[in-house]
């Protein structure tokens, strides 16, 4: 069921904020074993996608729905997930930026799918010269 940008930003804002307090919550459990400090790097990927999707919905709703994230806003979100997974453990640091580049690859996977139009194809030039 899809919801409209305004719905989207409140939902995704909510899920980053409990994605980010439950790591802190489970701060200890996420730093007892190897599996689960990638786990936390894991959280902080899930965290970034919210975050990117909470900002681009917060734009849509500002901006118009022709209003497209640019580097700048990427790069927030990316830099604040970071901080957050590094909160937790150093190493949950490093896999959330490897899962984080995953996901940013595959969410402009999906984008150009969905929203890019194919160009026209140009009009056939005619030579005015004959042989």
């Amino acid at each position: 069921m899809a919801v409209n940008s305004a719905t989207s930003f409140v939902l995704s804002s909510i899920l980053t904020l409990l994605i980010f307090s439950g790591m802190q919550m489970y701060k200890p459990l996420l730093v007892r074993s190897p599996i689960t400090i990638i786990f936390g790097g894991y959280l902080g990927s899930i965290m970034f996608m919210f975050f990117v999707t909470a900002i681009g919905n917060l734009e849509a709703t500002l901006f118009g729905k022709n209003f497209q994230l640019k580097l700048p806003e990427i790069a927030l979100s990316m830099l604040i997930s970071l901080i957050a997974a590094g909160m937790v453990h150093r190493i949950c640091f490093t896999t959330c930026l490897i899962f984080s580049l995953i996901t940013i690859y595959y969410m402009n996977k999906l984008s150009q799918k969905m929203y890019v139009t194919a160009p026209a194809a140009p009009a056939p030039v005619k030579n005015r010269r004959h042989k």
